[in-house]
């Protein structure tokens, strides 16, 4: 049923927090899941024989590169299917990969889990954002989207914990392996996958709300065919069904689609030629080539989605911005722990709890602070959002520096819990601008897009490279300490985000009508 012209309310019901409440839980639980290698990074390193930079290529390649990748068709999904079963299905399918995680014995099986793990958490976030996005009201819609953000934070925090005494009293009661063979790292992948299973069951009892109607927009017809779509989609993205998804394009399409292929494989040529580890730069390439691939069909198969997404620079600014924040955080929140460990001798359930609990903290505040001012500073100036993500993009920096020069845990752990707190600030304002720069029907694909530049840009490369840095150097301070040089980029984005967001979102409705939307 369309919604009646009148106003848009401006308060949310009480269910929209229940809502609210239940998906924090789900990022909580999509970063335990995710993070939780960190702490175990060094045993895994010492079992499975791995270098510096097949820690950060488990951690961070394997996953995100597929997690852009199914980000993008299941973000689609989300917007033409229901979206709470979406998310009901991805949670269960994350957790059981964490537990197969588990059962690792060699670099390959963790990298397969991995994967697992990063298609099933694509089905969270663009489903959230655009439940969250039709509970809450515009003025409220950054610190809601900043609340369920900081799940990140905490779910981040708890995995260090958590996986830091199962590991330390696993192995201490088994030293030579457990029952089955199990040593500490594994029994940790398989606790903290179980808890998923059950509040999946708990994700399928939500109500699914209408499209719109918070906005007092019309809702959007049911899509004839979502599942139709969603492969569609993934022809669109995924390799090698890219060439088949170009050629049903036309000869030209085939042809861009072609040259697209060749620059890619060219560049990656290049960097193995020089001696760089083929599964980081080949599982980058494929990322790359397929978020091409995609962009190209979606200008042909949804201009309007195409024109306020990747044909918008004020979306494409945002997308940088946060995404090389993401860049630095996500390495500094992986290479955190085995810092700690491996320079400063903490013992790893200690490191676990204090690096694990300042994260969740620093987190918690600074996104919640930040998605509170953001809508403030967005009530008096239409680009006031993006001050905070220039603020989480430059005050960390001091702090990530003095924690990765420290050599006494009295000088690491406030640094890390003060450069956390400084750089979530920026988490859900990027977010909240982000979703006001399309329409709602939109919403799940430009999470998509959005998560694209904070894993293929951020997830994949900062941990991968902060760790090769490393193994070159011979010194983690210099691997992480390095990824500060992209700053510059980061600030120069943020601002052109801070001058062209007011004019896109006020021609929002104008460009997709141009384009084809009919509105």
């Amino acid at each position: 049923m369309a919604t009646l012209p009148g106003s848009a309310p401006t308060r949310a019901p009480a269910y929209a927090w229940y809502v609210l409440g239940i998906l924090f839980l789900v990022y909580v639980l999509n970063f335990v899941d995710r993070q939780i290698i960190s702490i175990l990074a060094e045993d895994i390193k010492r079992d499975l024989h791995l270098k510096d930079e097949d820690l950060g290529f488990l951690y961070g390649t394997a996953f995100g590169v597929f997690y852009s990748l199914f980000g993008i068709p299941l973000g689609r999904l989300a917007d033409n299917w229901h979206r709470v079963r979406l998310m009901t299905l991805g949670l269960a399918l994350w957790s059981a990969m964490t537990a197969f995680s588990g059962m690792a014995r060699s670099g390959g099986m963790l990298a397969t889990a991995r994967i697992g793990v990063g298609v099933g958490e694509a089905t969270a976030s663009p489903s959230a954002y655009s439940l969250i996005s039709d509970y809450f009201p515009k003025r409220l819609r950054a610190t809601a989207l900043a609340i369920y953000s900081s799940g990140l934070y905490v779910g981040g925090g708890l995995s260090l914990g958590i996986g830091g005494l199962i590991v330390q009293r696993w192995n201490h009661a088994y030293p030579d392996g457990g029952p089955f063979g199990l040593h500490g790292w594994q029994a940790a992948f398989m606790l903290v996958g179980v808890p998923g299973l059950v509040l999946a069951l708990v994700i399928a009892t939500l109500r699914e709300p209408i499209r719109g109607a918070v906005e007092n927009l019309p809702e959007p017809a049911a899509h004839p065919a979502p599942f139709k779509e969603f492969l569609a989609e993934l022809v669109t993205i995924l390799p090698p069904l890219t060439l088949i998804g170009a050629a049903m394009g036309g000869g030209r399409a085939l042809l861009v689609n072609l040259l697209g292929l060749g620059a890619v494989v060219g560049c990656v040529t290049i960097l193995l030629a020089f001696g760089e580890p083929w599964p980081q730069w080949v599982a980058i390439g494929i990322g790359a080539y397929a978020v091409f691939s995609w962009a190209c069909a979606l200008k042909r198969r949804d201009p309007p989605t195409f024109r306020l997404i990747v044909g918008n620079p004020a979306f494409l600014c945002v997308v940088v911005a946060y995404g090389l924040n993401a860049f630095v955080s996500y390495a500094v929140s992986f290479w955190a722990s085995p810092y700690v460990l491996r320079t400063l001798h903490e013992a790893p359930a200690m490191a676990g709890l204090l690096v694990g609990s300042s994260g969740a903290l620093g987190g918690f505040l600074g996104v919640t602070l930040g998605g509170i001012a953001a809508d403030r500073l967005r009530r008096r100036n239409p680009a006031g959002r993006m001050l905070v993500v220039l603020f989480g993009a430059t005050v960390p920096l001091p702090f990530v520096i003095l924690a990765f020069t420290a050599t006494s845990t009295l000088v690491f752990y406030p640094a890390v819990f003060l450069a956390g707190i400084c750089a979530s600030t920026a988490l859900g304002a990027a977010g909240a601008t982000m979703q006001d720069l399309v329409l709602p029907r939109m919403r799940g694909t430009a999470t998509g897009t959005f998560f694209i530049g904070t894993t293929l840009l951020g997830l994949a490369m900062g941990p991968y490279l902060a760790g090769r840095i490393s193994t070159l150097s011979g010194s983690l301070s210099t691997g992480v300490l390095s990824l500060l040089l992209t700053a510059p980029i980061t600030i120069a984005a943020g601002i052109a985000a801070y001058k062209l967001v007011p004019r896109a979102e006020a021609n929002r409705e104008i460009w997709a009508r141009e384009a084809g939307e009919p509105i």
